[in-house]
């Protein structure tokens, strides 16, 4: 059977934390990971947020019942099906949000940085792949990147601008795999990688977080 597509528009939401205004110097764009809401997620940066720093947490555009035909809801960026459409509608759905952030702000006066989390991180790299040159670093929280991160993020991005990459030694995920030849990969293909670890599982630490920021 033939498969045909056609483009629609469908209303998305976001979340913010802090200030938007003449003050801001610092916007932090952060991707949920697997079945989160970015509701939810925004709420682990909100030390972070000040007149200052404006967070912006945009939510998937595709939501499930977590277990069953209802309860609680979570989002996801993209599945196995018309994965190649899904990202270009993400990108497109990111990329929007970026341009309404920006409307009322310098882009010359405010860094930009991007986080993922989980699943969130291979989302956030092709973000960054397309949008280099307004963001001044990555951080990629917890993420696998089985077929390796070059796949997804140009590493030459690399060479003036940081990439960050932080993981709990007790992710129930990374404790899968060899995690010291994955570390090794990732060093391999962005030698100017920074590493951060903490003593705990697949979830954000705020107190490495504002190590970072």
């Amino acid at each position: 059977m033939p498969s045909h597509e056609i483009q629609v528009c469908k209303t998305a939401r976001y979340y913010t934390l802090g200030g938007s205004s003449e003050k801001t110097r610092k916007v932090i764009f952060v991707l949920h990971g697997y079945g989160q809401l970015a509701e939810y997620f925004i709420q682990k940066f909100t030390h972070l947020a000040s007149e200052n720093t404006l967070v912006v947490a945009p939510e998937a555009l595709s939501r499930f019942y977590l277990k069953g035909f209802s309860g609680r809801v979570g989002a996801t960026w993209m599945t196995k099906e018309s994965r190649d459409t899904e990202i270009v509608d993400y990108l497109n759905y990111l990329n929007q949000v970026l341009d309404t952030i920006l409307i009322d702000l310098n882009p010359f006066e405010v860094e930009i940085e991007l986080l993922g989390f989980s699943k969130g991180c291979a989302t956030a790299a092709r973000w960054f792949e397309v949008q280099a040159d307004i963001f001044t670093r990555l951080i990629l929280w917890a993420g696998y990147f089985s077929n390796g991160i070059a796949e997804l993020v140009s590493p030459h991005h690399f060479t003036n601008k940081p990439l960050i990459y932080v993981y709990g030694k007790k992710d129930e995920f990374l404790t899968q795999i060899n995690q010291e030849e994955y570390l090794e990969s990732l060093k391999k293909s962005v030698p100017t990688i920074e590493i951060h670890s903490f003593e705990g599982g697949h979830q954000l630490n705020t107190e490495v977080l504002s190590q970072i920021f």
